[in-house]
C-alpha cells in the first residue's frame, strides 16, 4: 500500500457481497480510481476475481480497527457497508469501528450504506434492528461531522431468489407473501447501486451531507406478482400475511421482518421521488420487468426445483 497511485484510491467494504461488489466493479470499469477492496479472506474466489479485474485486495476485519486504519492509508474515499444478518447486534460496534477509522484517517468522502430508523417511524412500537442500527450509525457519523453521503437501499429484486421465492401450492399456482399489504414496496437490484455510488464520488459537492434513496421500482406487491406471471408464463400471486402471523413463523428474524414490512405498510406510503432521482443518477436502472426477463432462466429453474413445488 506504499505504492504511489496517480489516481485517487477508494476503499470498498463488502466487495465480495451484493452492494460492495456492485460498487467495486463499477469503479473499476470507470477507471478513474484505484480500487482497494478489504476482506477477511483475500484468497476467496470472489476476492481473486476482483483482483483479476484490477482491484487491490487487502486483508482486514471490522472487529479490528487497526486493520481498517491500515487499509485506509492514502485513501481519498471509502464505501462502507455492514451486515446485520451475519453479526446481528454486533453490527453497531463494527460500523462504529469503520466510521471511527474513516474519521481518524481524514477520509475526504465516506459513502455509507445506511437505513432509516423504523423504530422512530413507528414511535418505538415496531423495532427493526437491522434498520435501526444502521440509522444509529448514520447519526453517529453525522455527529463526528465526517464528510459523508448516506445511501438507503430498499428490498432487493434478488430477494425473490433467496428469502422469498414464490412457492407452489395445491392449486398449481405460485405464491409469495409478507405483511406489506397494498402499500407500494420499494425495490431495486443490488447491481444498480454501483453507478450511483460512482456518480456521488465524482460529484462530491452535490451530494456531501445528503441521504440518497436508491429505488428502481415502487409498486404494490400484486403488480410485481403480475409482472412475474407475465414474463415467466406461470401464475404467481401475492398474499398479504398479517404481521402477527408472519412474526409467529418461528424462523430466525421472523419478528424483525414482520415489523419491517408493517412499518413500511403503515408509515412509508410511497418513494416515487427516490425513483425519479435514482433514474436521473443511473439511467441504466433496471425495472423489475427487465430484471425478471434478464433472469428468466434462473427464475424458472428455481420454481421447478422440488423443494419449491410442494404444498405449504
Amino acid at each position: 500500500m506504499s505504492q504511489i497511485q496517480t489516481r485517487p484510491t477508494i476503499l470498498v467494504f463488502g466487495a465480495t457481497g451484493a452492494q460492495g461488489s456492485s460498487v467495486a466493479y463499477r469503479l473499476l470499469k470507470n477507471r478513474g480510481y484505484h480500487v482497494r477492496c478489504i476482506t477477511r479472506n483475500p484468497g476467496s474466489e470472489k476476492a481473486l476475481a476482483l483482483e483479476a479485474a484490477g482491484a487491490e485486495i487487502v486483508g482486514g476485519d471490522l472487529d479490528d480497527i487497526h486493520s481498517l486504519l491500515d487499509a485506509m492509508q492514502g485513501c481519498y474515499g471509502v464505501f462502507g457497508v455492514t451486515n446485520f444478518w451475519e453479526h446481528f447486534e454486533k453490527e453497531f460496534q463494527q460500523g462504529k469501528n469503520l466510521i471511527d477509522a474513516a474519521h481518524q484517517s481524514g477520509i475526504a468522502h465516506l459513502i455509507f450504506s445506511s437505513l432509516p430508523s423504523y423504530s422512530d417511524l413507528s414511535s418505538g412500537q415496531l423495532p427493526v434492528p437491522h434498520c435501526d442500527i444502521k440509522a444509529a450509525l448514520e447519526n453517529y457519523a453525522r455527529s463526528l461531522q465526517i464528510p459523508a453521503t448516506f445511501i438507503h437501499m430498499p428490498f432487493f429484486y434478488e430477494n425473490f431468489f433467496s428469502f422469498f421465492p414464490p412457492q407452489k401450492e395445491a392449486d398449481g399456482n405460485y405464491y409469495f407473501g409478507f405483511p406489506q399489504g397494498n402499500t407500494p414496496l420499494a425495490m431495486t437490484s443490488a447491481e444498480d447501486l454501483g453507478p450511483i455510488v460512482a456518480l456521488i464520488f465524482s460529484c462530491p459537492t452535490l451530494y456531501m451531507g445528503r441521504t440518497v434513496g436508491v429505488v428502481g421500482e415502487d409498486r404494490p406487491c400484486k403488480e410485481y406478482a403480475a409482472i412475474m406471471s407475465r414474463v415467466l408464463g406461470v401464475t404467481i400471486r401475492y398474499r398479504h400475511i398479517q404481521r402477527d402471523i408472519f412474526a409467529g413463523f418461528g424462523f430466525p428474524g421472523a419478528e424483525e421482518l414482520a415489523n419491517m414490512f408493517e412499518v413500511q405498510r403503515l408509515y412509508i406510503p410511497r418513494r416515487s421521488q427516490h425513483v425519479m432521482e435514482s433514474y436521473g443518477m443511473n439511467p441504466g436502472m433496471q425495472s423489475f420487468e427487465s430484471w425478471v426477463l434478464r433472469n428468466k432462466t434462473q427464475f424458472l429453474e428455481l420454481l421447478n426445483q422440488p423443494e419449491y413445488a410442494q404444498e405449504i
